[in-house]
């Protein structure tokens, strides 16, 4: 790269060439502070009932999305993060200067409006303009209508833009924030407290996944960005924190499709003296309230014609009967579970059993999972950080909630008995390549349990597919601010 600035393109030498009128007119083409203006809603409840009858005074500041003429009127409409409004400017009613100033705007510019509220004849909720305020000179073409919504190159790359001019994108970001803000409300109502752990782990544990790794220069060592909440929480349990909880991005260097974002968040909670049926009463609160911030009804739309019915209480479904149901066989029957995975196309050469196993489930029950369904009671082996049942130690105590195929939460009975833990990690370290994620004993954690971790409940859930979920998206890009992509020029990318 040269470094040099891109040379501006005939758009910008048009607006650059208002920038300087505005300027030589004695204005800020890029704006001071502007106190004390409505929200655009707030001033939209301002407005009259009647039309042609003058409303409040009112202060308010947006974005131009839209202007038009009539004689000598001129009509546009800004925008603001709660919705949009129409301007009314009227040649009889604005100084020479103010019209000339009005002039010099265009689509994209910010401006302020000290105003009336006002009704037009048609009943269109207006603000009759005295005074505007150049607020920031826009030097950038916005895209042409309905562009920024095809073009993914601009969705995802320039998502400032899709905020501004894609259809309903603004309103889905923000109710992710509602979302987050209502699973904080609902634990805060249980008496859980919200903490931060490092993202810097000497140690990639609390998960089976492959880890970003860094070097910390100073202290010559090799650090991994995390992979899961999980082991520090549980530290904290030991240490009092009876219900404990953390909202925070995870890191983990695989692959990227419809529901997988290398940086994504996630929470993880957990409950002395709870269990996995804890953790269900608790996860069905979590989501049940959460979509009642969007829907009340409970009543979700999916895609184009289909509705999810998030009314509780939901379905518990054993793993066992699940796999029987769909798969054909019984879990336990090796053989013909070998021949289930190879219909499906499953390598089974040197896999532990309940490996090949959990992978026919992937393959022959999730798709049927449309739910919402709690998956309970998985084999044993493939949970090592899980608490056994105690009438059959090969079923882990665990659950994972399904809607339409998607896995959304993933939760156990914690265990807390140091000894199995050791032996645990020890079985799922051997074989294991250095790259692998929990290639490495995690002594400190199996000290922490020695000193004595209550009986407990631990619960993880993906908030962004939560919030694809609650906000009817099909991919997780979609309620991801910045997703993860190539390089621009990279092939293949979006």
């Amino acid at each position: 790269m040269s470094g040099k600035p891109n040379k501006p393109d005939r758009f910008e030498k048009v607006r650059l060439e208002k920038l300087e009128k505005i300027a030589a007119m004695g204005h800020d083409p890029f704006g001071q502070r502007f106190d004390d203006h409505l929200s655009i809603e707030e001033a939209r409840n301002k407005v009259p009932e009647e039309s042609g009858v003058a409303g409040e005074n009112v202060r308010i500041a947006g974005r131009v999305m839209l202007r038009r003429k009539a004689g000598k009127l001129r009509f546009y409409d800004i925008k603001d993060q709660t919705g949009r409004i129409q301007l009314l400017f009227s040649r009889g009613d604005l100084s020479e200067e103010q019209w000339e100033l009005m002039g010099h705007l265009d689509l994209g510019d910010l401006i302020g409006i000290d105003g009336i509220a006002w009704r037009t004849d048609s009943g269109e909720p207006s603000v009759k303009v005295e005074q505007l305020t150049v607020l920031c000179k826009s030097l950038a073409q916005p895209p042409e209508k309905y562009h920024a919504i095809q073009d993914e190159e601009i969705r995802l790359r320039q998502r400032y833009k899709d905020l501004i001019y894609g259809d309903g994108v603004l309103d889905r970001m923000l109710q992710r924030s509602a979302i987050i803000d209502s699973v904080r409300q609902t634990l805060r109502g249980h008496s859980f407290h919200e903490v931060e752990t490092p993202v810097l782990h000497a140690i990639a544990g609390g998960a089976a996944a492959r880890p970003f790794i860094t070097q910390h220069n100073a202290l010559d060592m090799e650090l991994y960005l995390r992979i899961a909440l999980e082991l520090h929480l549980k530290r904290l349990m030991v240490g009092g924190i009876e219900r404990v909880y953390e909202i925070g991005r995870v890191f983990r260097n695989e692959g990227v499709d419809r529901t997988h974002n290398p940086e994504f968040t996630m929470i993880e909670v957990y409950q002395a003296y709870g269990d996995y049926r804890s953790m269900m009463d608790l996860t069905e609160e979590i989501i049940t309230n959460a979509a009642r911030t969007i829907r009340p009804d409970l009543q979700m739309p999916w895609g184009d014609d289909d509705t999810i019915d998030l009314t509780p209480p939901w379905p518990r479904r054993p793993y066992a009967e699940l796999f029987a149901e769909h798969a054909g066989c019984d879990m336990r029957d090796t053989e013909a579970v070998a021949k289930v995975a190879a219909k499906h196309g499953i390598e089974t050469e040197g896999s532990h059993p309940d490996v090949i196993i959990n992978e026919v489930f992937e393959a022959t029950v999730e798709d049927h999972l449309q739910g919402p369904v709690f998956v309970t009671d998985y084999p044993a082996s493939i949970c090592p950080l899980t608490k056994r049942k105690q009438d059959n130690p090969e079923i882990a105590e665990r659950f994972e909630l399904f809607v339409r195929g998607m896995e959304l939460a993933n939760a156990y009975t914690e265990l807390n008995d140091p000894r199995l833990q050791e032996e645990l990690f020890r079985t799922q370290l051997a074989g294991m390549s250095e790259e692998d994620s929990m290639a490495k004993m995690d002594n400190d954690f199996v000290t922490a349990l020695k000193v004595g971790m209550p009986p407990a409940g631990g619960l993880g859930i993906g908030i962004d597919r939560m919030v694809m979920l609650l906000t009817n998206s099909r991919r997780i890009s979609d309620v991801i601010f910045f997703p993860l992509l190539r390089h621009e020029n990279a092939p293949g990318a979006e």
